[in-house]
């Protein structure tokens, strides 16, 4: 099914089954954070930062410098531009937690995405930009697509949910990471195909973190997938 754009025909309800809200949860799911006063997603990307807070109604965005830890290895760090979007209240929080299986606080979540299952391009590709990587595999010369969370299950549900998309993407099994978080990729023959796909047609809903479609362009360009 097609993305919607942005602002466009959104429902009231946050938890209803809609292809903004379905990127707008994969975000959450794979960055982000619920607690009991309310929800937090960030992105290291401006624009894509301003596209969420208008999904959700939040009416700021935070700008902060962070040093990260690359997913695969703590021993490298990185600097980059971190954006938070914080929508406040309680009553949202429970909900997505008891409907979409997000963990709040101390309690573990089970992931239940059952109400984007006509919109899994988009849940994905907020997945992919919360907790993926993008990159061009020098080794090999492909493109290389993965997914890293501390939580396991995510990453399980992740791979799932890979797997069962319309466009064919086997994957390897879950593993654990120096960092101690789990991580899978997309096999090499098929990564690129995959992120096509993942992107397809967000120049019109505008559902997407221009710097990690970017980075998949330019990916492709250097695995010669394409003439761009």
């Amino acid at each position: 099914m097609s993305d919607a754009a942005v602002g466009e025909s959104a429902p009231d309800d946050m938890l209803a089954g809609h292809p903004e809200l379905a990127y707008f949860w994969g975000r959450v799911a794979g960055d982000g954070d619920v607690t009991r006063d309310g929800i937090r997603v960030v992105t290291g990307d401006e624009t894509a930062a301003e596209r969420l807070a208008a999904i959700a109604g939040a009416e700021q965005v935070e700008h902060r410098i962070a040093e990260r830890e690359y997913g695969h290895d703590t021993a490298i760090t990185r600097t980059e531009d971190e954006y938070t979007v914080q929508v406040i209240g309680s009553t949202l929080a429970e909900r997505a937690s008891a409907a979409l299986g997000l963990p709040i606080e101390d309690q573990p979540g089970g992931y239940r995405f059952d109400a984007f299952a006509d919109h899994d391009r988009q849940l994905i590709r907020g997945l992919l930009e919360g907790c993926g990587t993008i990159c061009f595999k020098s080794s090999t010369g492909a493109v290389g697509i993965s997914f890293a969370h501390a939580d396991r299950t995510l990453v399980e549900t992740i791979r799932g949910l890979v797997e069962k998309a319309e466009v064919e993407a086997p994957t390897g099994e879950v593993a654990e990471a120096s960092s101690g978080r789990c991580w899978f990729g997309v096999e090499d023959d098929a990564a690129g195909r995959f992120g096509e796909w993942l992107y397809r047609d967000t120049d019109e809903s505008g559902l997407f973190a221009p710097n990690r479609r970017r980075k998949l362009r330019r990916s492709l360009k250097q695995a010669g997938q394409t003439d761009e």
